[in-house]
This record gives structure tokens, sequence and C-alpha cells, in this order.
């Protein structure tokens, strides 16, 4: 068994630490959007329309790439949070198919409050995290530098991929 294979118990105190501080982060952030009066993913859902690429621009599909669901369930939260007056969505001018998503100004006062309360959590717990992380990224180097990461494949690669090859299904 090659070094790079290898595992200590070490590695796993470590990856199950690395775990841990992500979790008590995504529960913190849980806990105020649910006290905002939101759901998690209408919070997450909000801040990858402000945080997309301008160039890209928050369209339903990659509203659902960022969330990680399915394109007829970005339709629902979308369709949720207009209900609430926190989105809106319209249609392109080129091409009609496409559907963008904006934040109202009610969506934006939202945002930044979790924003700001997120980004303070952070600033606590970004050392322990950091620490951990670095942990993960030296073990299993031998003083070598990480080679350069690349991005994991998107979901819907990964069922392009899939399913390359097989019928389509009627």
């Amino acid at each position: 068994m090659s070094s790079r294979n290898h595992l200590k118990e070490a590695d796993y105190r470590t990856l199950a630490d690395f775990r841990y501080q992500i979790r008590r982060f995504l529960r913190f952030s849980e806990d105020a959007a649910r006290h905002a009066g939101i759901e998690p993913q209408h919070h997450q859902l909000m801040l990858a329309v402000k945080g997309a690429p301008e160039e890209i621009g928050p369209r339903i599909g990659y509203l659902a790439e960022r969330l990680q669901i399915h394109h007829h369930s970005a339709v629902e939260l979308v369709d949720r949070l207009g209900r609430r007056g926190l989105v809106r969505r319209s249609r392109d001018g080129q091409d009609r198919r496409e559907v963008h998503v904006r934040l109202t100004s009610k969506g934006e006062r939202l945002l930044r409050e979790l924003t700001l309360h997120n980004r303070e959590e952070l600033r606590t717990a970004a050392p322990a995290l950091a620490r951990t992380l670095r942990k993960i990224m030296d073990t299993g180097r031998g003083g070598r530098k990480t080679p350069a990461h690349k991005p994991a494949p998107t979901a819907h690669a990964l069922s392009r991929k899939s399913t390359a090859g097989s019928k389509p299904s009627r």
C-alpha cells in the first residue's frame, strides 16, 4: 500500500473534526435563517442569487446547481420566496426560456442581516476551521506542496456522464 493511501487514526480524527467545524457553522446559519422567519434553503437560494457572477446571472439552472437540487425544486423555492416578496423572476429578453431571479428590496434587507450574522460567526469559527483544514492538506504530503485542486464535477455533469452511452428512457 502506498503511503498516499495509508490512513492513520489521526487522519480520521482530523477529518471528523473538520466536518464538525463545518457542521457547527451550518447549524448556526440554519438557526439564524429560521430565527429570521425563513428556511435555511431559502437563505441559501437568496445568497446564491446575490452572489451569482454577473456574466452568469442568477438563472434557475444556476441556482439549482449551486444548491445541488433538481431544477423543479429550485423553481418551487423561487415560487415560495416570490410569494413572500423576497425575490422576483423575469424572462430573458433574448431567450424567453431563461428565467432570471432578483432579490426584492425586502429580500436584500433580510439577506444583508443574515450575512452580517454569518460573517461574524465565521470570524469566530475561522481559526479552528482553518487549522483543521491545514492539517488535512498537510497529511500525507511529506513536505511537498499540494497540487492544484481540480474543482469537483457538478451534479449536472455527473448525471450526464453516468447516462452517456445509455439509451434515453421513454
